[in-house]
Protein backbone atom coordinates (compact mmCIF):
# COMPACT_ATOMS: atom_id res chain seq x y z
CA UNK A 1 0.00 0.00 0.00
CA UNK A 2 1.30 3.46 -0.92
CA UNK A 3 2.11 5.74 1.99
CA UNK A 4 -0.22 8.78 1.77
CA UNK A 5 1.39 12.20 1.66
CA UNK A 6 -0.22 14.37 4.33
CA UNK A 7 2.39 17.15 4.21
CA UNK A 8 0.00 19.71 2.71
CA UNK A 9 -2.40 19.43 5.67
CA UNK A 10 -2.69 21.69 8.72
CA UNK A 11 -4.18 20.63 12.05
CA UNK A 12 -5.30 22.70 15.01
CA UNK A 13 -5.60 21.22 18.51
CA UNK A 14 -7.57 23.30 21.00
CA UNK A 15 -7.12 22.12 24.58
CA UNK A 16 -10.18 23.08 26.63
CA UNK A 17 -8.69 22.24 30.02
CA UNK A 18 -9.70 24.49 32.90
CA UNK A 19 -6.04 24.85 33.90
CA UNK A 20 -4.02 27.83 32.75
CA UNK A 21 -0.46 27.35 31.56
CA UNK A 22 1.86 26.08 33.00
CA UNK A 23 -0.32 23.83 35.18
CA UNK A 24 -0.19 20.20 34.10
CA UNK A 25 -3.07 19.23 31.80
CA UNK A 26 -3.89 15.54 31.57
CA UNK A 27 -5.89 16.27 28.43
CA UNK A 28 -2.72 17.70 26.91
CA UNK A 29 -0.99 14.41 27.63
CA UNK A 30 -3.36 12.52 25.31
CA UNK A 31 -3.41 15.35 22.80
CA UNK A 32 0.37 14.98 22.57
CA UNK A 33 -0.01 11.35 21.43
CA UNK A 34 -2.10 12.46 18.46
CA UNK A 35 0.09 15.49 17.76
CA UNK A 36 3.16 13.27 17.61
CA UNK A 37 1.55 11.08 14.93
CA UNK A 38 0.50 14.10 12.88
CA UNK A 39 3.96 15.63 13.02
CA UNK A 40 5.63 12.36 12.02
CA UNK A 41 3.31 12.27 9.00
CA UNK A 42 4.36 15.77 7.98
CA UNK A 43 1.20 17.61 9.04
CA UNK A 44 1.72 21.21 10.19
CA UNK A 45 0.36 21.41 13.75
CA UNK A 46 -0.81 24.42 15.74
CA UNK A 47 -2.12 24.36 19.31
CA UNK A 48 -4.15 26.65 21.57
CA UNK A 49 -4.90 26.36 25.29
CA UNK A 50 -8.23 28.13 25.17
CA UNK A 51 -8.44 29.06 28.85
CA UNK A 52 -5.29 31.20 28.48
CA UNK A 53 -7.01 33.48 25.98
CA UNK A 54 -9.29 36.42 26.77
CA UNK A 55 -12.40 35.12 25.00
CA UNK A 56 -15.82 36.22 26.26
CA UNK A 57 -18.88 34.04 25.97
CA UNK A 58 -21.27 34.73 23.12
CA UNK A 59 -22.60 33.63 19.77
CA UNK A 60 -21.43 36.55 17.61
CA UNK A 61 -18.16 36.87 15.67
CA UNK A 62 -16.93 39.88 17.69
CA UNK A 63 -18.38 40.40 21.15
CA UNK A 64 -16.94 43.92 21.46
CA UNK A 65 -19.97 44.90 19.41
CA UNK A 66 -22.17 43.60 22.25
CA UNK A 67 -20.76 45.29 25.32
CA UNK A 68 -17.44 43.53 25.94
CA UNK A 69 -14.30 45.65 26.16
CA UNK A 70 -12.12 43.12 24.34
CA UNK A 71 -12.45 39.89 22.40
CA UNK A 72 -9.52 37.71 21.34
CA UNK A 73 -11.75 35.45 19.25
CA UNK A 74 -11.35 37.13 15.83
CA UNK A 75 -7.57 36.71 16.05
CA UNK A 76 -7.76 33.11 17.28
CA UNK A 77 -10.38 32.21 14.71
CA UNK A 78 -7.97 33.05 11.90
CA UNK A 79 -5.60 30.36 13.24
CA UNK A 80 -8.39 27.83 13.72
CA UNK A 81 -9.89 28.43 10.29
CA UNK A 82 -6.47 28.17 8.63
CA UNK A 83 -6.37 24.48 9.62
CA UNK A 84 -7.85 21.64 7.59
CA UNK A 85 -8.42 19.61 10.78
CA UNK A 86 -9.78 20.75 14.15
CA UNK A 87 -9.41 18.54 17.22
CA UNK A 88 -11.07 19.69 20.43
CA UNK A 89 -9.61 18.30 23.64
CA UNK A 90 -11.55 18.40 26.89
CA UNK A 91 -11.58 16.95 30.39
CA UNK A 92 -14.81 15.48 31.77
CA UNK A 93 -16.58 17.32 34.58
CA UNK A 94 -19.88 15.93 35.95
CA UNK A 95 -20.07 13.66 32.93
CA UNK A 96 -19.91 16.56 30.46
CA UNK A 97 -17.34 18.46 28.41
CA UNK A 98 -15.72 21.42 30.15
CA UNK A 99 -17.30 24.86 30.19
CA UNK A 100 -14.31 26.04 28.16
CA UNK A 101 -15.13 23.51 25.43
CA UNK A 102 -18.73 24.72 25.37
CA UNK A 103 -17.52 28.30 24.97
CA UNK A 104 -15.27 27.28 22.06
CA UNK A 105 -18.16 25.51 20.33
CA UNK A 106 -20.43 28.52 20.85
CA UNK A 107 -17.85 30.86 19.33
CA UNK A 108 -17.38 28.49 16.37
CA UNK A 109 -21.16 28.47 15.98
CA UNK A 110 -21.04 32.26 15.77
CA UNK A 111 -19.10 31.93 12.51
CA UNK A 112 -21.26 29.23 10.96
CA UNK A 113 -23.59 31.59 9.13
CA UNK A 114 -20.76 32.90 6.98
CA UNK A 115 -20.12 31.33 3.57
CA UNK A 116 -17.12 30.20 1.55
CA UNK A 117 -16.42 31.20 -2.04
CA UNK A 118 -18.85 28.51 -3.29
CA UNK A 119 -21.70 29.97 -1.28
CA UNK A 120 -21.59 27.01 1.13
CA UNK A 121 -21.42 27.39 4.89
CA UNK A 122 -17.93 28.35 6.00
CA UNK A 123 -16.69 25.08 7.52
CA UNK A 124 -17.56 22.85 4.54
CA UNK A 125 -14.47 20.88 3.53
CA UNK A 126 -12.90 20.91 6.98
CA UNK A 127 -12.64 17.89 9.31
CA UNK A 128 -13.28 17.61 13.04
CA UNK A 129 -12.57 15.24 15.93
CA UNK A 130 -12.24 15.24 19.72
CA UNK A 131 -10.04 13.97 22.54
CA UNK A 132 -11.43 13.42 26.04
CA UNK A 133 -9.86 12.54 29.39
CA UNK A 134 -11.10 12.11 32.92
CA UNK A 135 -11.62 9.77 35.86
CA UNK A 136 -15.39 9.58 35.64
CA UNK A 137 -17.84 8.26 33.07
CA UNK A 138 -18.64 10.36 30.03
CA UNK A 139 -16.22 9.90 27.10
CA UNK A 140 -18.96 8.84 24.66
CA UNK A 141 -21.42 11.39 26.02
CA UNK A 142 -18.92 14.21 25.55
CA UNK A 143 -17.92 12.95 22.11
CA UNK A 144 -21.44 12.70 20.77
CA UNK A 145 -22.22 16.27 21.79
CA UNK A 146 -19.04 17.76 20.37
CA UNK A 147 -19.07 15.76 17.14
CA UNK A 148 -22.72 16.61 16.58
CA UNK A 149 -21.95 20.31 17.07
CA UNK A 150 -19.01 20.19 14.67
CA UNK A 151 -20.94 18.46 11.91
CA UNK A 152 -23.91 20.76 12.44
CA UNK A 153 -21.84 23.83 11.65
CA UNK A 154 -20.24 22.17 8.62
CA UNK A 155 -17.24 20.11 9.71
CA UNK A 156 -16.97 16.60 8.26
CA UNK A 157 -16.63 13.75 10.76
CA UNK A 158 -14.81 10.57 9.70
CA UNK A 159 -15.26 7.13 11.29
CA UNK A 160 -13.77 6.79 14.78
CA UNK A 161 -13.37 10.56 15.17
CA UNK A 162 -13.03 10.48 18.95
CA UNK A 163 -10.69 8.97 21.49
CA UNK A 164 -10.41 9.13 25.25
CA UNK A 165 -9.09 7.79 28.50
CA UNK A 166 -10.99 7.22 31.73
CA UNK A 167 -9.10 6.29 34.84
CA UNK A 168 -10.42 4.84 38.04
CA UNK A 169 -13.87 6.28 38.69
CA UNK A 170 -13.73 8.90 41.42
CA UNK A 171 -10.61 10.63 42.75
CA UNK A 172 -8.28 8.12 41.13
CA UNK A 173 -5.18 8.68 38.98
CA UNK A 174 -5.49 10.84 35.88
CA UNK A 175 -3.93 10.32 32.45
CA UNK A 176 -0.42 11.62 33.17
CA UNK A 177 -0.17 10.19 36.69
CA UNK A 178 2.42 7.41 36.77
CA UNK A 179 0.07 5.18 38.77
CA UNK A 180 -2.47 5.28 35.93
CA UNK A 181 -0.07 3.66 33.42
CA UNK A 182 -2.33 5.26 30.79
CA UNK A 183 0.43 5.48 28.18
CA UNK A 184 0.33 1.67 27.95
CA UNK A 185 -3.46 1.39 27.61
CA UNK A 186 -3.87 -0.42 24.30
CA UNK A 187 -7.53 0.57 23.81
CA UNK A 188 -6.77 4.27 24.19
CA UNK A 189 -3.62 4.09 22.09
CA UNK A 190 -5.41 2.23 19.29
CA UNK A 191 -8.37 4.58 19.23
CA UNK A 192 -6.14 7.66 19.34
CA UNK A 193 -4.09 6.34 16.44
CA UNK A 194 -7.13 5.37 14.35
CA UNK A 195 -8.78 8.72 15.03
CA UNK A 196 -5.68 10.63 14.00
CA UNK A 197 -5.24 8.76 10.73
CA UNK A 198 -8.95 8.91 9.88
CA UNK A 199 -8.89 12.67 10.35
CA UNK A 200 -5.88 12.94 8.05
CA UNK A 201 -7.37 10.63 5.41
CA UNK A 202 -10.66 12.52 5.18
CA UNK A 203 -8.96 15.92 5.24
CA UNK A 204 -6.66 14.79 2.42
CA UNK A 205 -9.59 13.55 0.32
CA UNK A 206 -11.47 16.82 0.78
CA UNK A 207 -8.42 19.01 0.16
CA UNK A 208 -7.46 17.16 -3.01
CA UNK A 209 -11.02 17.57 -4.31
CA UNK A 210 -11.45 21.22 -3.30
CA UNK A 211 -14.02 20.33 -0.66
CA UNK A 212 -17.60 19.43 -1.52
CA UNK A 213 -19.28 20.24 -4.83
CA UNK A 214 -21.72 23.10 -4.38
CA UNK A 215 -24.54 21.37 -6.24
CA UNK A 216 -27.46 21.07 -3.82
CA UNK A 217 -25.84 22.70 -0.78
CA UNK A 218 -25.04 26.33 -1.59
CA UNK A 219 -26.87 28.81 0.62
CA UNK A 220 -26.03 31.51 -1.89
CA UNK A 221 -27.71 29.58 -4.70
CA UNK A 222 -30.71 28.77 -2.50
CA UNK A 223 -31.13 32.44 -1.60
CA UNK A 224 -31.00 33.22 -5.34
CA UNK A 225 -33.92 30.87 -5.98
CA UNK A 226 -32.19 27.66 -7.05
CA UNK A 227 -33.99 24.60 -5.69
CA UNK A 228 -32.23 21.79 -7.63
CA UNK A 229 -34.51 18.73 -7.35
CA UNK A 230 -36.39 19.94 -4.29
CA UNK A 231 -40.15 19.98 -4.58
CA UNK A 232 -42.77 19.58 -1.87
CA UNK A 233 -44.94 16.59 -2.77
CA UNK A 234 -48.62 17.23 -3.08
CA UNK A 235 -50.75 15.59 -0.42
CA UNK A 236 -53.45 13.34 -1.82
Amino acid sequence: MNHPNFSDLKAMYVNCTLKKWPRKSHTQGLIDVSVNIMKKEGVKVDQIRFVDEEIPVGVFPDMTEYGYKSDGWPRLFERIFDADILIIGTPIWLGERSSVASKLIERLYAMSGKCNDKGQYLFYGKVGGCIITGNEDGVKNCAKGMLYALQHIGYSIPPQADCGWIGEVGPGPSYLDEKADAKNNDFTNRNTTFMTYNLMHLAKILKDNNGYPSYGNSKEDWDNGNRWSFDNPEYR
